[in-house]
């Protein structure tokens, strides 16, 4: 890629180009509900888009990331879930999902952050340090695909809990 990806927090104006890109970005998942757009436009109501960084091109959004808070069953604070995370489908393995994974953390971490978590690829996301925990869990996600990354070395115990905006099934009413 000759262009010079710029990676910035959304504004207002951002928010249908984001809701387009992660529209597309899922389009063809199999694993997919298809309803990533409408959880972030949930979490963007609730106030609860902690971080939402987006990746531009030559002025227009191609990529997209979003933090938000997690609970833990063992009280444990400061932790924030990663995801969705969406590049369009042509600029796919060019190395903009990492850059706005990378560049997400480290402001996360700005933020005081003690962790994050996410439900993803078994192999893509053990390249930004997360690891399968011991002792903590999300109900109904298989642990080979549960992930954390503790930016204080130590993991909360129990159950994670990611807001509610995350079984958003469509559109906001």
């Amino acid at each position: 890629m000759n262009h010079k990806i710029v990676i910035r927090p959304e504004t207002p104006a951002d928010a249908a180009a984001i809701s387009d890109v992660t529209v597309a970005a899922f389009a063809t998942l199999e694993i997919s509900q298809h309803t990533e757009q409408f959880v972030i436009e949930a979490l963007r109501a609730a106030g609860a888009l902690t971080l939402s960084l987006v990746a531009e091109l030559d002025g227009r959004v191609v990529g997209h990331i979003a933090f938000s808070p997690v609970g833990m069953q063992d009280g444990t604070p400061d932790w924030f879930g990663l995801g969705p995370v969406s590049v369009l489908p042509e600029l796919q393995r060019q190395g903009i999902g990492k850059a706005l994974i990378f560049e997400g953390l480290a402001r996360l971490q700005e933020l005081g952050a003690k962790g994050c978590c996410l439900v993803g690829h078994p192999e893509y996301y053990r390249q930004f340090g997360f690891e399968n925990p011991q002792g903590l869990a999300h109900e109904g996600v298989p642990p080979e695909v549960f992930f954390v990354r503790s930016f204080d070395g130590h993991v909360p115990q129990g159950m994670a809990s990611f807001h509610e905006a995350f079984m958003t099934s469509g559109p906001a009413a």
